[in-house]
This record gives structure tokens, sequence and C-alpha cells, in this order.
């Protein structure tokens, strides 16, 4: 399509700026110079895929290499697709805008559950068969990564390599594979019977799933030599790692608009409900010296003036009043704010407030997760009430008058009295302000309670247990609400069918491909938005398959069945999490991984916290 002709189409749409491409730093290729071609699509919207780090860093390291070309997709909006799919427009890359059918590779980042359908529509609108089975040689290699292919069976069906854990080696290793296949003339199955063999990454076609008559898995087969268990890959060095010297800077406002710097992977704290604290062991930590460096030469390539510093944890990071030192020396003359999200209650000191008071003019967001010490025990929180008042009373000392709070509804073994105690600790912490000495003249306090609901994920110690029903996770969102009895705390909730279908999708098999595919054609899409997301319809898909989606989210699992995920090794043993599963239900806490080693089994990679002297 001629440019004239397709700007004007553009002009017919609410954002023409998500689909225009041309934004600063993003990058143009000669095609006749290029080996391989490479679409990097994020299954949601423009402001949301831009805003995401990992696709900075791949979307970098690739482009890197003169013999690739990467280039973005996001899932258009409805009023776009609506354009493409009436002129007949395939779904293009931004760069060239050229079909994405015609790449060597597509390539999703899964961050969500609920991004799946998207992925399907993205496949149809691009015209390429949706169930792998269905493509041959003359298709692009679909493949996968990111937090959600830890479990990546309910969508196996539909992809032909999934990359396990971290990318930025993995990924080139498969591009230089097909590379030389491709030269060779080899065909598609000989290459994913090699790609295999290397070591991160997993081709679903090369296992076979058997199941009992109670609809739990009995036998993971893995066929044509291809490996009986498939490890994650991490990046060990994190001074040495790629990381981009510059951002792509939209012309439209996006979700993150600043730069982004990584300052560590993993998390030391082993909350007992947190897929990415285990997922991402072990903890590697940049130098000060590196991200001090790398986050001015971002901002001296994209003109941003704000710097995100983003990790699990932010204050864990050992070296966190040096950066900020060093930051502070450059970012203040230049007029550059900094956030520091991921704060924790009980390190949270005087001195981080007052380098903070420069940098964080709104309120401070922490996050206890449950309203009672017992709770709070069980998921292995490690945060007493006393700490919470005191980081509370310091930031209201500090001039802050408001906090925000985030809990979690329906963790194991919670009670009615658990939920009253987060109404009583937002009391607690209202009372607290008031009785300050020296508080703020004539300002009143907020404090926000943000709820969301529990959802068990693979690879933690709550992948065992029920989700409550939606009608129980109903009635314990009404119960806190009774408990509130001031203006003074707001509360707001996570909607209760989209974590219903989140729990289900997360520990779900490969029976669910057929569920997925149907929803899909039922009209589901962009299921994490409210306008879009219909639990009717996904009921209906389940209805129609045949399946109980109850069986995968409101079911206890035994220690001894057989998961969909047992094949593929995170780093952390199933031995481990049992144990961790054992001691919740003695709430009993287990201590971080720089006071005591659990021996969750991430040393196996040599490298991180696991190695440094308690």
């Amino acid at each position: 399509m001629d440019t004239k002709t397709f700007e004007k189409l553009l002009l017919s749409v609410q954002k023409p700026g998500r689909y225009s491409g041309g934004e600063i730093n993003s990058v143009i290729k000669d095609k006749s110079k290029i080996d391989v071609r490479f679409a990097f699509c994020f299954p949601d919207t423009y402001e949301i895929g831009m805003s995401h780090l990992g696709m900075k860093i791949l979307y970098s390291l690739f482009n890197s290499r003169e013999d690739i070309w990467c280039e973005r997709v996001f899932a258009p909006w409805e009023d776009f697709e609506k354009v493409m799919r009436e002129n007949n427009i395939p779904l293009f890359a931004l760069e060239s805008r050229d079909p994405i059918k015609d790449f060597d590779f597509i390539g999703f980042t899964l961050q969500y559950e609920m991004a799946y359908t998207n992925m399907l529509n993205m496949l149809n609108l691009a015209g390429v068969p949706l169930r792998s089975c269905g493509r041959d040689d003359s298709h692009p290699i679909i493949v996968a990564g990111g937090p959600c292919v830890c479990n990546p069976e309910p969508i196996a069906d539909f992809v032909d390599i999934i990359f396990l854990g971290e990318g930025e080696e993995v990924d080139l290793e498969v591009i230089d594979l097909y590379k030389e296949y491709k030269n060779c003339g080899k065909s598609k199955q000989e290459f994913l019977e090699a790609a295999a063999k290397i070591e991160g990454v997993y081709v679903p076609s090369l296992y076979n799933i058997e199941y009992n008559n109670d609809g739990t898995i009995s036998k993971i087969e893995s066929l044509k030599s291809a490996p009986k268990t498939i490890r994650k890959r991490i990046i060990k060095d994190m001074d040495q790692a790629y990381y981009p010297d510059k951002f792509i800077v939209p012309f439209i406002e996006i979700v993150h608009d600043r730069v982004v710097q990584e300052v560590f992977r993993g998390c030391i704290r082993g909350c007992r409900f947190c897929q990415a604290g285990f997922i991402y062991r072990p903890v590697r930590e940049k130098s000060s010296d590196t991200v001090n460096s790398q986050a001015k030469c971002l901002c001296e390539n994209t003109g941003y003036d704000e710097i995100s510093l983003s990790s699990l944890s932010t204050s864990d990071y050992r070296e966190i009043e040096p950066l900020l030192n060093k930051l502070l020396s450059w970012t203040d003359k230049s007029h550059i704010s900094l956030a520091l999200p991921s704060l924790r209650i009980d390190n949270f000191s005087d001195e981080m407030l007052e380098k903070i008071k420069h940098i964080r003019k709104s309120g401070l967001t922490f996050a206890p997760e449950a309203g009672t010490q017992r709770l709070r025990d069980v998921i292995n929180k490690n945060v007493t009430e006393e700490e919470i008042l005191t980081t509370c009373a310091t930031a209201f000392a500090g001039g802050y008058t408001s906090v925000k709070l985030y809990f979690m509804l329906g963790l194991p073994t919670e009670t009615d009295e658990d939920l009253k105690g987060i109404a009583d600790l937002g009391q607690k912490i209202v009372n607290l302000y008031y009785n300050m000495p020296n508080k703020p003249k004539g300002k009143s306090v907020s404090v926000s309670i943000s709820v969301s609901t529990f959802v068990p994920k693979p690879f933690t110690p709550f992948q065992f247990e029920p989700q409550i029903t939606e009608d129980e996770i109903r009635r314990r969102q009404e119960y806190l609400k009774s408990c509130i009895t001031t203006k003074k705390i707001s509360l707001s909730y996570h909607d209760s069918a989209t974590s219903f279908l989140e729990g289900v999708l997360a520990r779900g098999d490969r029976r669910l491909a057929n569920v997925i595919e149907k929803a899909y054609s039922l009209g589901c899409k962009f299921d994490s938005w409210t306008e879009y997301f219909s639990l009717e319809k996904w009921l209906e898909a389940f209805e129609s398959c045949g399946v109980d989606p109850a069986f995968y989210a409101n079911r206890k699992r035994e220690f001894s069945e057989i998961s969909p995920w047992e094949h593929l090794d995170y780093g952390v043993t199933k031995e481990f999490l049992i144990r961790e599963n054992e001691t919740a239900h003695s709430e009993k806490t287990t201590p971080n991984c720089r006071e005591k080693c659990a021996g969750c089994g991430a040393s196996c990679y040599g490298e991180g916290v696991c190695f440094e002297k308690r």
C-alpha cells in the first residue's frame, strides 16, 4: 500500500501514532542486506508494549547485529483492526510496514495470561494459521517468551518454540541455528529438533502428554531425543549483560514514558504467592557505576527527564544509597527526576526518606499484602505491624500525607478476621497521622487500600492451593468494604471474574488450547480490558469444549500430582516448594536469601546471591 493511502486510513482512527512508526531511535535497515527478519509482537496496545523493558532490550540487541532486523508489532485497537480487515491490510511491522507473515520469526512476549486471545487475533490478522500443526515450511517460526511461559501448556499448540528464562543469549543462539539450517536448505522440522537441544529452548510439539481418568496428568513424554526436562536460561553477569544505550521515543504518551533503568534481577524475599520472586532467581545485581552510566547515557540519547529504577524490590539493592548519591550528582543539575518503585516497608530509613524528598513528590506506596501478622507469616512477607506503622510515621514526619497500601484477598488460610485486619491497619495509620505532634498543618491524611485477588501460580509454594470461588471473592470484598468506617480510607479492588479466568489459565494444560481458540472465535480479545472482557463468552467456550474451569482454578492439588509444567526447570525444586507450602501452613516464616540459604535450588546457576557472603 502506498504511503498516501495508508496515511489517509490512519486519519480515520483515534490514535494514529500507534501505527505510524518513524519514531526517534527506531531502526530502519536495508532488506537486501538482512539474513533474518524478526517481528517482535506485544499482544496489547502500543502504549503498554512500548513501556515494556524486555522489548526495549531485545529490540536493541537484535538490531545491533547487521544480519538481523527486528521490528515492532502491537495489537491494533478495535478502530484500526476494523480498517485493516475492511481494506485487506495484513498485520504489519511498524518499521517497514511489511506484512509479518513474510518474516522468518514472529515472536510474542507473554506478560499476562489474559493476552492469549490477543495473540491468536494477531496471528489471524497476519494471515498465519493459529495452530503449529497447520503451518508448513512457508510460514514463519512462531516463538514466545516472558513470565507466562513458565507454564506455556495452554498455548503450546499455537507456538513452535518457547524460550524459558532470560532471552539475551538463547534467542540469538536459536537465530544463528536457524540461519545455518536455512542456508543448508533443511526443513522446519529438522530445525526444531536441533533447536530443542539448546538449553532454555522448549519445542512443545516434541512432547506428548497423557492423562488419568480423573483428568490429572499421568505422563509427560519427550519425543525424538528431545530432553526430558528443559532448564531456563539466565544472564549471569549483569554488568557485562547487553543493555541499550538508547530507547525509541514515542510520538504519543505511553504508560511508562521515561527512562527505565534495571538495577538487578531476582528477589531475595521469597513471598510465597509471588511468581516473579521465584522464577527470576537467583538475585544478580549491577554495580552502581554501571547503573549510573547506563542511566546517564539513556537520558542523553532520548531527552527524557525522568528515570525509574527497575527491580522487584528496589530498596533491597545493596548499593542503593551510593547509587542515589551518584545519580543525584547530575540529575539535580539537569532537572531530571527519579522514581523508586518497589520499596520495602522494613528497610525504609530516615536516610532513604531524605534522599527521595528530592525525587518523589507523590504519596508513598507499600505492600503489606495481608492485614494480620498471622497471615503475613503464612505468606512469608516478613514485615511486622510495628514496621508498617514506624515507616508511615517516618513518611508523615517527612511531610507526606498520603500512603497507598497493596493487599491480597483470598490468600491460603485467610479468614474474615484477616480481612478485618486490613481495615484495622488502615485505621491505625489514620490515627497515627492525627496523633503526630509535627503533622503538616491544615492537611488531612489519605490512606488508599488496593486489594487484588490471589491467583495461585506455577513455581510458587502456593501452586498446590485452590483459588477461592468467584462468589466467595465477592463476599469477602463486600465484608472488607463493611469494615471501613472512615472517609480517610479509600478502597479499590480487582474484578473477580478476570481473577477467576487468570487462575484457570495460569495452571492449565494443553486441553485449554481448544477453549482459548473457541473463546477467540466467540469474539474474546483484550481480555485484560474491562470494556472488552466477557466471562459469559469464556464460560460458553468452556462448556462447548467440555472443560470444567473449576478443575484448574478451585481444586487443591496433591504434592504427588504431576503438574503441566513438571518438565520445565526454573531452578527452584518441587521439593523446596512443598517444604515452603508446609512451612506456610505451620504459620512460620523463612529468612530471606541474604540472611540464610533456604536451599531452593537456584544455586545450580553458580551466580548471584547464592554465593554472597552472609
